[in-house]
This record gives structure tokens, sequence and C-alpha cells, in this order.
């Protein structure tokens, strides 16, 4: 393990009473440093409203470390929004809530050997010729142990939290609960839909059965490209909240950052062909961007896919609405792009009533970007505070406010997280031609 490891071994509440006491520890944390920022502002001289109130650093921290050590449905739920908020969140928030980005704390060893012996049996360590207890990775579901089998096989094992699939339902419900306290969520907006669809992609991620079918479906369609590498699933290992698969080696994504610009932009170039083959080939996407489901092998210039729970069909309407958005985008047809990107779901028809001039200005800035005839920078992000500058003022405005629907959701979640990973490595792609080539052999 790395020296700056600074995880540890904490225990998952497991029980509904203890995950339900989890959350209202929580709340009365946000409501008390709440009061107390209050006060400070008020004999400042301030008269701050209540989302000011509660979206402070410390009640920041405190979501983050309470959502970390409960792991589950709830860290699960607050990744995303900081990976999809990311670049509107303030940056203090945003620093803080980063930390639900990294490695989560971990079972103790004697919860974990519970764990086990209820997946297996209780005399599991005969399978083995080496364990390793403490996890080389630990997440929002489930953390993952190296391990020798008896007949050689050099595993990686996927180990998942008690409680986990148990709680999905109340997690979500408890996390949407905390948003609406904050005011990020007005009332009238209806997440009734969005809800239903993390609670349905939650319980498929916590099937580890199923995500061993979608490594191995992904796996075949991949085959024959040998710029990825997939795990090997282990049948005869994996149980429904155990998943067993080859090790394979390979460095953090970040460290390509490392290498020169010329293989950041060629390995990047080949992370961004193939979402568009996800998108329009496959149809089939692993819609979890996660910085740590990808490894890097600096040897072969291979990157490592992991994690396929999030992996789901792409609905043919959905590939078609951003194969239309893309065409025009492309076209620089700007009127052509905000009609497609109401009628994909993207815009609500009520914001462009009420903002047509910054909803025109943004769509300006990002058809400029995706239409250069040169190398996209994503290491460049002065775009990015531009569109900010145009969508906040109409994201303040409740009236406009709108989701698009959830399966469009997961695509972006994909799309935009791994535009934030070119980001982090600097790279330097021909985006226009990539997606040009791709439109036109799945055309």
């Amino acid at each position: 393990m790395p020296d700056d490891d600074k995880r540890r071994a904490r225990s998952v509440p497991s029980s509904r009473i203890g995950r339900l006491a989890g959350f209202g520890g929580l709340a009365s944390g946000m409501v008390a440093g709440a009061l107390g920022e209050g006060a400070r502002r008020l004999a400042a001289g301030e008269r701050p409203s209540m989302d000011q109130m509660l979206l402070t650093p410390g009640n920041a921290k405190r979501v983050a470390d309470r959502l970390a050590h409960m792991r589950g449905a709830a860290m699960k739920l607050g990744q995303m929004i900081s990976m999809d908020a990311g670049d509107v969140l303030p940056p203090e928030l945003s620093a803080i809530l980063s930390r639900l980005r990294e490695q989560a704390d971990f079972m103790p060893p004697r919860q974990l050997d519970k764990v086990l012996a209820e997946q297996w049996d209780k005399d599991w360590r005969r399978q083995f010729r080496r364990f390793e207890p403490r996890p080389i990775a630990a997440a929002s579901i489930g953390q993952v142990h190296k391990a020798l089998t008896r007949d050689e096989r050099h595993l990686a094992i996927k180990v998942q939290y008690p409680g986990v699939a148990q709680s999905i339902e109340s997690d979500v419900d408890n996390v949407a609960g905390l948003l609406r306290m904050t005011g990020l969520l007005p009332q009238e907006l209806d997440i009734g839909p969005m809800l239903a669809a993390a609670k349905e992609q939650l319980r498929e991620e916590a099937d580890y059965e199923r995500e061993g079918r979608m490594m191995q479906c992904y796996a075949e369609l991949l085959k024959d490209d040998d710029r990825f590498v997939i795990p090997e699933l282990h049948p005869d290992l994996t149980r429904p909240h155990i998943l067993a698969m080859s090790f394979e080696e390979g460095r953090p994504i970040e460290a390509l950052a490392e290498e020169p610009q010329e293989v950041r932009d060629r390995i990047f170039s080949n992370m961004i062909e193939l979402v568009g083959r996800e998108l329009f080939d496959f149809g089939f996407m692993q819609t979890d961007p996660n910085f740590a489901n990808y490894r890097y092998r600096a040897d072969t210039g291979q990157i490592v896919l992991l994690d396929f729970g999030a992996a789901r069909t792409v609905a043919p309407k959905v590939a078609a609405h951003y194969r239309s958005l893309l065409e025009a985008g492309l076209a620089q047809d700007r009127d052509r792009v905000r009609e497609e990107a109401i009628a994909a779901g993207f815009i609500a028809p009520q914001a462009v009533e009420r903002h047509p001039d910054r909803i025109n200005r943004a769509i300006d800035i990002v058809v400029t970007e995706i239409a250069r005839d040169d190398r996209l920078d994503f290491g460049d992000r002065a775009f990015v505070a531009e569109i900010r500058d145009e969508v906040m003022p109409i994201a303040k405005d409740k009236a406009s406010w709108h989701l698009p629907p959830p399966e469009t959701l997961f695509v972006q979640r994909k799309v935009s997280g791994t535009a934030l990973l070119g980001a982090k490595l600097g790279a330097r792609v021909d985006v226009r031609g990539i997606v040009s080539r791709i439109l036109t052999e799945t055309a």
C-alpha cells in the first residue's frame, strides 16, 4: 500500500437502525454547523439564506466523512453528486467532496471474516495459499483483496460491504432528504423518476453475479482490441456478494499524467473512441467513470478496465439523440443544437423561454470547442468557466430547473466523467476527427 494511504478500518453500519442513526447524526451535525454559521454571519451584519448556512465547508466535510464511513448507496450518490456537479460547485466544497472519489475506509478483519464465511463457508481459508487481509482498493459498495488459490490462480476478490444491498432504498431516500434540506433541490422539482432509476442501478451494482456477466459481455465486445484489458471472471468463487476475477497489474490511471504528451494524447484518444463505440456501436456502456475504474500499464500502453456493476445497455433513442446533437454540433448549426438539446431533455423549454441569450451563448461556446479543427486541449478549462458564467444564473432560477431522462443522465455521466479524466491528464485530442469517423462508421 502507498505510504500516504490514510484509509482506516471502520465497521460498516449494516443494520437499518444503524444506518438511520448515521443519517440522523449527520443531519443534526449539519443543523448545529448551520446555526454557528448563521450566528457568525449575523454578527458580521449579513442576512444569510438557509442554503448559505448549510452549505459550509464544515458541513461539506461532515457529509463527506459520514458518507465515507457509511459507504453503500449513500457514498455512491455522494460520488455522483461530486463528479457530476464538479465544475459548478464552489471550490471549497468541491475540494472536500472530492474525498468521496478517493478510496473509502475498509472493513476491520472481524467483519470481513464474517462476510466471507457467510458467502463461502467458515473454512474459506482452505481454498487459498494466501489471502491479503488488507484490501488493495476500497470503494462505495465493496473492497478488493489480492489472493492466491491452491491451484496457483492470482485473483482479485471483491467483497461487498454487509447491509449494502438491503439499505439501498433507505439510503437513496435519506440522501435525497439531505439535498432537500440544503436547498440544493427545490420542492417543486420531481426527482421521483431519478431516484427510482438510481435505486435500480444501485441494486444492479450490488449483484456481483450480474457484474460478472457484464464483465464477460464487455470482454467479448473487446476481444479483438488489444488496447484494453478486462479481468477474467472466476465463477467457482463468485457469489452474490463476492466477485472473483483475475488480478490484473496496472498503475493508477493518474500515472499516465507522468508520460510524454504524445503518449497521453494517444492513449486518451483510445479512451474517447471507446466511449463513442459504447454509445454508437456496442449499444452497451460501462457508465461509471470513476478514475479508480481504470489502470495504466506503462510497458504496453494498455488500459485495464475495472468495475462493471454499472454496465448497461444504451437505449436506441438515447444514442439517436446523441448522434443528432453531435451531427448538429459538427455542422456548427447552433439552432439545431438547441432544438436537439431540448428534444433529448438536456435543456428545458422554460429555460430557453426565460434565458434565451444565455442558452445561446452557452451553446456557442460548446459548439466552438467541439467543432475546432485543431486538437481539443482538455487541460485548458477556460471554456468551462465561460459556460459556468452563463448557466449559473439559469441554475439559480428554480422555475427553469429540469432533470433529463435518467437513462440519458447515466450516459452523460460517462461522457462528462471521461472529459474530467482528460483534464486530469492534460490530454490533447482530435475530438472532431474521432467523433466524425465513429458517426460515419456506425451510420
